[in-house]
């Protein structure tokens, strides 16, 4: 079963299923790996937005992810919202346990649609515990200048703000630039060793719910399929890329991505 590639997810679930534990599941599945979760919390949300957050308490989350490690086992850990310090903390004690296994930290703090998710407590307790515990780190612009306090506007800039992450204790950083204005994506894969640039033309669509969930896990998924990080990234990048033009077009907000698009060729 291993050879699958085993992803725990510790995140949220979204009820609209663009997002969140939803998209996690999806996106690792098209990408034949197989998928567990612990879910930290349980939104209620739509293309147009989050109307409530019910988190789940961290003893419960921490038990979720110890009864799929002790058994199932995990190649990869990827995590997402989490949305409070307790839990946070608890997701740095599951990692600790999981030596070896490959983290990656996706620093979710605000859903498309404004949203907070992500306290000020839990953000001190990601810098402090959370980076220096991840193999890759995958924060989207504004969630690089929350934890780095830089201006991240400009390709440069996303630079400026993954060498101090890298700083900070991550192995790796993914720096998103999505939010940072352009005709093109420009996204950067930084290292110790030195960096990997991804770029293409944008993608004129409202419908990117999930992309920063969607990317992460599908990078959780090459590594835990035993994929170098770079092929992992690269991989993922391009799955990305396509369930964004392949997107169905539901709901009048922002809508989800194609996740299942690999799928229909085997199907």
């Amino acid at each position: 079963m291993s050879s699958l590639g085993r992803v725990l997810i510790i995140a949220g679930s979204d009820s609209g299923g663009g997002a969140g534990i939803q998209a996690d599941i999806k996106t690792v599945t098209a990408l034949g790996g197989y998928a567990a979760t612990a879910v930290s919390a349980v939104t209620v949300q739509n293309t147009l937005g989050v109307s409530a957050v019910y988190p789940i308490p961290a003893e419960v989350v921490e038990a979720q992810a110890r009864a799929v490690l002790d058994d199932i086992g995990a190649d990869a850990i990827k995590t997402g919202m989490l949305g409070s310090k307790t839990v946070v903390e608890a997701v740095a004690r599951i990692l600790a346990s999981a030596s070896g296994v490959p983290a990656v930290i996706d620093p979710v703090m605000v859903a498309k649609g404004g949203a907070s998710l992500l306290d000020a407590e839990a953000i001190a307790a990601v810098r402090a515990l959370l980076i220096p515990a991840s193999s890759l780190l995958t924060p989207n612009a504004p969630e690089a200048e929350v934890l780095t306090g830089l201006t991240v506007c400009a390709a440069d800039d996303l630079r400026r703000a993954g060498e101090a992450l890298l700083t900070a204790g991550a192995k790796a950083v993914l720096m998103k630039g999505g939010h940072v204005p352009g005709a093109r994506v420009i996204d950067v894969l930084m290292t110790a060793e030195g960096e990997t640039v991804f770029e293409a033309e944008r993608v004129d669509t409202r419908h990117t719910h999930g992309t920063g969930c969607t990317l992460a896990s599908a990078c959780a998924a090459g590594l835990a399929q035993g994929l170098t990080l770079t092929e992992a990234v690269a991989r993922g990048w391009a799955y990305v890329q396509e369930a964004l033009a392949r997107a169905p077009g539901f709901g009048a907000g922002a809508g989800p991505l194609d996740h299942a698009w690999p799928l229909r060729g085997r199907i």
